[in-house]
């Protein structure tokens, strides 16, 4: 995700920089920004209409036992959709979490000073879903050889990893990374770190939702960086995880076609 300066709190919407400043090959330019705008048909800072799609998240799980998951995967825009999607995900929240600031902004994160990451917390009904697939859902929608961030988003802040809450947790998350390993599926080492949870701090309401608030801008930023192509490259058919099967009976190894 890359930097757009905002005042902590602001409503607006925004349309977040489609090119990181750090990079030569996305250097950022007037002529892109003025791009951007026509091809969307709105100048930043224009609110566009959200999403008229039914919120899945609003619906009620179906016992009263929840859980939460913490994951990073780069761009926390581009992470909320693939859980949203899940049956028994209640609902995502994009937010930061590993570093030792008390509630930072978006600012202090994006700046790679904190020791931040962007991160999103799934709430979801481990009746209906498994911990084992948001796992397995997780790796289909990141890179997990990028040892320097995700696709165009480069720094710590946009590294990807696996926040464990519970010892259970760790052990389902190092299984899946075995197996991932050792099934050769992956041309490359996996760079994704598995560690322990920490304060998680929700992001500013403009960040949240934003798939559904602002759908152009969101589709936009995702092919301008790039990370359908490559998770496309890397996971083939199933790219963004919805083969993966929710069933709670579906031990990790299996997806990944280890014995």
């Amino acid at each position: 995700m890359m930097n757009t300066m905002q005042d902590r709190g602001r409503k607006q919407p925004i349309i977040r920089s489609l090119t990181h400043p750090r990079s030569a090959r996305f250097g950022r330019t007037v002529a892109l920004a003025v791009g951007a705008a026509a091809l969307l048909g709105t100048l930043p800072g224009t609110p566009v209409a959200a999403s008229t799609t039914p919120d899945a998240k609003s619906a009620a799980p179906a016992s009263d036992e929840t859980a939460s998951a913490i994951f990073a995967g780069g761009c926390f825009w581009c992470m909320e959709k693939p859980f949203d999607e899940l049956p028994g995900v209640i609902s995502t929240t994009s937010g930061y979490t590993g570093g030792k600031l008390a509630d930072p902004t978006y600012e202090q994160v994006s700046s790679g000073n904190t020791g931040h990451i962007e991160a999103v917390r799934v709430d979801y009904d481990p009746s209906v879903v498994s911990y084992a697939a948001l796992v397995d859902v997780f790796w289909r929608n990141i890179d997990p050889l990028d040892a320097r961030g995700q696709f165009c988003d480069k720094g710590y802040q946009y590294s990807s990893a696996i926040f464990y809450g519970s010892d259970a947790e760790r052990q389902i998350a190092e299984e899946s990374k075995r197996a991932l390993e050792k099934s050769s599926r992956l041309p490359g080492k996996i760079e994704t770190r598995i560690v322990p949870a920490t304060e998680f701090y929700d992001a500013e309401d403009y960040h949240q939702d934003y798939y559904e608030k602002n759908p152009i801008r969101y589709r936009y930023y995702r092919y301008r960086c790039g990370r359908d192509q490559r998770l496309e490259q890397l996971w083939g058919d199933e790219a963004g995880g919805k083969k993966v099967k929710t069933s709670r009976a579906t031990p990790a190894p299996a997806l990944y076609g280890v014995s």
